[in-house]
């Protein structure tokens, strides 16, 4: 296929994608504050905005859906269907390389799927301590713990904002780093954003079985300085807690936990998806800081820090 053609093609599969999603879907695309946009199995069109919660936004037939998710599926090369039920990736770029994760049936009882867009503008630590989701001394102690070359976990559940707040982590690691000062982020992903002058992005491909651990063992002869990893969620724990602990420390990386110290369970639990025994002493040794964050509808801002853990000093920052 000549350039052209994969170009027209290529044309032609966004313009129906912009047509499948439909006038909301695409205002919301355009809606700086909406970080997720969901199409329930029963029809429901739910939008959540940064600090605003979810709500409901009209309904959407089955049929879009599926056809979405069909062209979702054509755009990554593949098909989906009830043999091959499950879509996921980065949507095109004219979609920001927001994140979609789409089931069709028997998975569930009608087709659905969530997308999850890039933030489009940083929440800064100062801004979190302004909305008062961290406290002054909480605040402090992040701004001290990045410019000490602390490593830094960030906790919570699914959509309690920990990518948000590792980008807040990171425009402060950014804005402090010079030519001297490497930053290296790995993601399965593209989520977060580092504007710092010697910075190299890296991204999963399953394709080409590229998962994070190959990724970090590559990183290490790239020269890193400070190696943040989106999301932790296998053995590759092992593969970070080494690089952390062996002359790169002033990491960041978010995990799903409850609370710190059940992250500081689930990181050795991934640890021994790699097959060794419990890396508890590396642990304590590599993270410095875990960070908690939750949801919390009575907050103005829809989340709040519930705990910081000094690792070392086996204490709250408060």
């Amino acid at each position: 296929m000549a350039l052209d053609t994969k170009v027209e093609a290529h044309q032609r599969l966004v313009e129906q994608l912009r047509r499948s999603f439909g006038v909301v879907i695409m205002a919301a695309f355009d809606d700086e504050k909406v970080v997720e946009i969901m199409a329930n199995p029963d029809g429901k069109l739910l939008i959540e905005r940064h600090g605003q919660g979810i709500v409901q936004e009209g309904t959407i037939a089955p049929l879009q859906v599926q056809n979405i998710i069909g062209l979702v599926a054509a755009w990554q090369g593949t098909i989906s269907n009830s043999e091959k039920p499950i879509c996921e990736g980065a949507l095109p770029p004219e979609f920001g390389g927001a994140r979609f994760e789409g089931c069709l049936p028997p998975l569930s009882k009608g087709p659905l799927f969530a997308i999850r867009l890039r933030a489009r503008s940083i929440y800064t630590l100062k801004q979190y301590v302004q909305s008062k989701i961290i406290s002054e001394v909480q605040g402090t102690a992040i701004y001290k713990a990045i410019e000490a070359h602390k490593n830094i976990l960030v906790s919570g559940g699914t959509g309690s904002g920990k990518t948000t707040l590792l980008n807040a982590i990171l425009q402060y690691i950014s804005e402090i780093s010079d030519l001297d000062q490497r930053v290296v982020t790995i993601e399965d992903t593209g989520e977060l954003q580092c504007t710092a002058p010697n910075f190299v992005d890296l991204l999963t491909d399953d394709t080409a079985n590229v998962d994070m651990t190959r990724l970090l063992k590559a990183t290490m002869r790239l020269r890193p300085d400070r190696i943040v990893v989106g999301e932790v969620r296998d053995g590759s724990a092992l593969a970070l807690l080494k690089a952390w602990n062996t002359g790169h420390p002033g990491g960041a990386a978010t995990v799903h936990a409850n609370n710190p110290q059940a992250a500081l369970l689930r990181l050795d639990q991934l640890c021994q998806e790699a097959g060794v025994p419990s890396q508890s002493e590396l642990i304590a040794e590599a993270v410095d800081i875990v960070i908690q964050i939750q949801r919390d509808k009575s907050h103005p801002a829809g989340r709040r820090i519930t705990s910081m853990w000094d690792v070392k000093k086996r204490e709250e920052i408060v």
